[in-house]
């Protein structure tokens, strides 16, 4: 398979990401799919992400769950609980280094493109409290 830019990869993940949301247990069929027809094919790096997400979904989604204010995981519209899964994976189970500011850039992106009209301000304020919060014990170790 030919390697693609990280952002196309980002985004054919998160709609195999959404399209797991309603077929729980079928992620490998989802990805072996979007690869027979090509088009929204998903690449290694987005399989990485896919199952960095299904292998540590539990914490994902109390990590999101902790930063969602008035909202509960179960009600927020399945693009966006897809696109902030899919982010936090990324964020904290990525093999690369300090890469937060990229992930949220394109989580926002693809808010834009895919959820309602005003969700990319959520979806940042979530990942952006996530980041900081997984910043602050580093920076006091560093002080210590």
């Amino acid at each position: 398979m030919k390697t693609m830019k990280r952002r196309t990869a980002r985004e054919n993940a998160f709609i195999a990401a959404f399209e797991a949301s309603f077929h729980p247990g079928e992620l490998p069929e989802i990805i072996a799919y979007s690869r027979e027809c090509g088009e929204y094919a998903v690449d290694p790096y987005g399989e990485a992400l896919l199952c960095n997400l299904q292998a540590h979904e539990e914490e994902i989604d109390a990590l999101i769950s902790a930063h969602l204010k008035n909202w509960t995981l179960a009600r927020l519209p399945k693009v966006n609980a897809a696109i902030l899964r899919l982010a936090v994976a990324e964020m904290r189970y990525s093999t690369e280094e300090d890469m937060d500011s990229v992930v949220i850039n394109e989580a926002v992106e693809l808010a834009k493109k895919y959820a309602g009209d005003e969700d990319y301000q959520f979806i940042n304020g979530v990942l952006g409290a996530i980041a900081r919060d997984a910043a602050a014990p580093a920076a006091e170790e560093g002080q210590a």
